[in-house]
């Protein structure tokens, strides 16, 4: 259906009736449940997905407009992939920013002066519920060695770390180079944010709709 530009283009909560929900694994990050959902024509139809606690990425800007990423191991998708600095939000009332930096810290080595919110996302909507947000972290500081006080393990023991000029990550992204979404969101977004000088970001606390 053709709605034309008649309707305001933002996303909206909305949640439909759950007749059961079964749990059908629970592991050390996800649960997979299957709900019976009661759809808007009367019948129920049954949808799997995966509670996620929720993640937070970085795109790091040096002052020569270059983008931190970082090569990592994916099993799921038998790929190594160049992605940005990223994790769960893993710590109990820890605010997005703050377990951004930590991840900028703890697997970059690096800290920002300058933070804002970059892109709000939903990394797969149809099949899990996992929300991420994005920052742009700005005005760098590499972190002195003896400041770093934890043991990168199993994928992260093996991380290369690239500067990639943001136009050329964009031109990565757009070739099909890059496939992480987090990476591909947050580049495209940083590179159009670019345009007036990131003067239209909102803060780094701005509140998740």
């Amino acid at each position: 259906m053709d709605v034309g530009g008649t309707v305001d283009v933002v996303d909206v909560p909305e949640e439909w009736k759950v007749v059961s929900s079964a749990e059908r694994f629970s592991g050390r990050v996800i649960t997979v449940v299957t709900d019976a959902v009661l759809m808007p024509d009367g019948e129920v139809a049954s949808r799997d997905y995966a509670l996620h606690p929720g993640s937070v990425a970085v795109l790091a800007l040096d002052d020569q407009d270059r983008v931190l990423m970082l090569r990592q191991y994916r099993h799921a998708v038998r790929r190594l992939l160049w992605e940005l600095p990223a994790g769960l939000r893993d710590v109990e009332d820890e605010p997005l920013q703050a377990a951004a930096a930590r991840e900028l810290a703890e697997e970059a080595g690096y800290r920002a002066r300058t933070w804002h919110t970059l892109v709000d996302a939903f990394t797969s909507p149809g099949m899990t519920g996992e929300r991420t947000r994005i920052f742009l972290a700005r005005d760098l500081s590499l972190i002195p060695e003896g400041e770093l006080d934890f043991v990168r393990r199993h994928e992260e023991s093996d991380m290369p770390v690239a500067w990639i000029p943001l136009s050329d990550a964009v031109r990565r992204a757009l070739a099909g180079m890059i496939h992480n979404s987090q990476a591909v969101a947050g580049i495209l977004a940083a590179y159009a944010a670019s345009a007036d000088a990131f003067a239209s970001l909102r803060p780094a606390d701005a509140p998740e709709a």
